[in-house]
């Protein structure tokens, strides 16, 4: 078998290859036998049906098995013998076979070229303080003090900045634009002007709005302050040419609002009452031990995913080569896909989100590239240091994966090895494992 391997670039790499004629007969002659035993030829007993018969009648067929046959053998045969491993199963193009002719076709396919992790210990990393200062907890404190406010009907005054106020609402909007559609079109005449558009009016009760939130319309709150409970008022908001909702910028919107209720927001004092309201705790003292917890746990975590992420950037620098475009693609594919479950989990239909998805996609490469690059890196230290996951680590993760689940293990195990994610799961351990390891190799520079 003659091959020659062809080097179109870093990655992509082509494979000539021409089987003898005299492998490619003895394939035919085989492949025909099997066809004579099978074969149903009107006037010809089943398996009494002469060679020459069947080789003119199934003439495509056979020659498409036994390149079928071939083919893969020969392109096994010569990559090991080359010690090539390529990233995805080749692509055969441009083959010939014919009875009596070798067999000649190429396969095109990607691989990893050689890489150099380099010293470990030149991995340069800045571990974050985990430390917690008064100020944060403090902050957190008064956050859940706001998340803890009620809403208190008032009497006595009219509506004030900050106030919660249940109100009827009519709004009717005119658009800007004029309809390009006649009321009634003459024939022999010419078509009328532009009639205006027609008002748009939309009724809402019992509608909650918070005087001085930054999405009430330009001027809407001024014409509610001072107004009482129980009184009705009309006016005008007339929304700036540049306002960021174009349907609506230039445009004036008549309001006629009804006041039903007025309430004013009271933020609970921060003391112990408030801490027992909050959970189980005795006392103020005991929240606020919680909360530098809490506060110093997600400090930990998030400078663990900082340095983590900082390790994988540097390594990945150290892949100078263009990664190949199979292993892009299915990176790219695997984000795209993460995000559309994303929004679906959140109830959102991607097909009516406004996206531009091409663009979307493209804005995803050099991200995709960046961690293709880390993995194949990490895949490498993995192979040098005799990295791998255990049958042990394996189980604890599909034993996680059920308990955030809510479902059996042997459920979300038959439901991983169907759909392929076993060795996705494996592969992302050792990873994992091998982050580990270089983490403990890197030379760390604490903030000083």
């Amino acid at each position: 078998m003659k091959t020659e391997f062809i080097d179109v670039s870093d990655t992509q790499k082509n494979l000539v290859v021409e089987i003898p004629s005299t492998v490619v007969d003895a394939e035919i002659d085989k492949v025909a036998r099997d066809y004579s035993r099978a074969a149903r030829v009107p006037g010809f007993r089943p398996g009494k049906v002469p060679a020459k018969v069947v080789r003119q009648r199934f003439r495509d067929q056979i020659l498409h098995d036994v390149a079928h046959g071939l083919i893969p053998r020969a392109v096994d045969e010569a990559l090991r013998e080359r010690g090539v491993e390529p990233v995805d199963t080749p692509d055969i193009r441009d083959v010939v076979v014919e009875e009596g002719q070798p067999l000649k076709f190429t396969a095109t396919f990607e691989t990893v070229p050689p890489i150099e992790p380099g010293d470990y210990a030149s991995i340069t990393l800045h571990p974050k303080s985990t430390a917690v200062g008064d100020s944060a907890v403090d902050e957190a404190l008064a956050n859940l003090r706001e998340r803890a406010a009620r809403y208190e009907p008032i009497a006595g005054r009219g509506i004030a900045a900050g106030d919660s106020v249940v109100m009827d609402l009519v709004r009717t909007a005119t658009p800007k634009q004029e309809t390009d559609q006649p009321l009634v079109v003459i024939a022999g005449e010419p078509a009328p002007p532009k009639r205006p558009a027609e008002p748009q009016t939309d009724k809402h009760e019992g509608v909650t709005v918070e005087i001085g939130a930054p999405a009430n319309p330009p001027g809407f709150d001024d014409n509610l302050i001072g107004l009482n409970e129980g009184v009705e008022k009309t006016f005008e908001v007339r929304y700036p040419d540049d306002y960021a909702i174009e349907e609506l910028a230039g445009t004036t919107v008549a309001y006629d609002v009804s006041i039903k209720a007025i309430r004013t927001r009271v933020v609970p004092a921060l003391d112990d009452e408030l801490a027992k309201d909050l959970g189980d705790f005795e006392n103020l003292d005991a929240l606020r031990a919680r909360v530098r917890a809490d506060l110093e746990h997600e400090a930990m975590h998030e400078a663990e995913r900082d340095l983590r992420g900082e390790l994988l950037k540097q390594l990945a620098s150290r892949v100078t080569f263009d990664v190949p475009a199979s292993l892009l693609d299915r990176e790219i594919d695997r984000r795209m896909e993460d995000f559309v479950r994303r929004l679906m989990d959140q109830q959102i239909d991607p097909m009516k989100v406004n996206i531009n998805w091409e663009e979307f996609r493209e804005k995803q490469r050099e991200a995709a590239s960046e961690a293709v690059r880390g993995a194949l890196a990490l895949d490498e230290v993995a192979r040098r240091e005799h990295i791998a996951a255990t049958e042990e680590d394996l189980s604890a993760e599909v034993e996680r994966y059920a308990e955030r689940s809510g479902r059996s293990v042997a459920a979300v195990r038959a439901k991983l090895e169907k759909e392929g994610g076993i060795a996705r799961l494996y592969s992302g351990l050792r990873r994992e494992k091998t982050v580990d390891f270089l983490l403990s190799k890197a030379t760390k520079i604490q903030a000083g």
